[in-house]
């Protein structure tokens, strides 16, 4: 009986090690502005395809297609918070994220959100 709670601890570990991994691995696949998105709480407001309390990723893509000033306006919006765009339930000011991640998640945004 002792071997056999032994093996099953040891494969428990491992099943767990496994699901660390395969869980890095497959945020390591994503793009780095999905990741960005999803630690700092983008997602709790906006999903890729559909209206959540904001627009969708690939809303704003369509909106800004074509727009030459779209990253500038887009980082600003995102440091700054805004309403009136979307409708008037305001969009929260992100100061403490970094002026990298912020052009990683709007670099990500305007390609129009893609999973890879």
């Amino acid at each position: 009986m002792k071997r056999r709670v032994g093996f099953v601890a040891a494969m428990l570990t491992v099943s767990a090690l496994t699901g660390a991994f395969t869980s890095s691995a497959r945020a390591a696949d994503a793009p780095r502005g999905q990741v960005v998105a999803n630690s700092n709480a983008c997602m709790g407001c906006h999903a890729v395809d559909r209206k959540l309390v904001g627009p969708s990723f690939q809303q704003v893509a369509a909106k800004y297609k074509g727009d030459a000033q779209a990253p500038a306006k887009l980082a600003r919006k995102v440091k700054d918070g805004g309403a009136g765009v979307w409708g008037m339930i305001p969009m929260p000011a992100h100061q403490s994220m970094s002026d990298a991640d912020i052009r990683s998640v709007v670099d990500w945004v305007l390609a129009g959100a893609p999973a890879r």
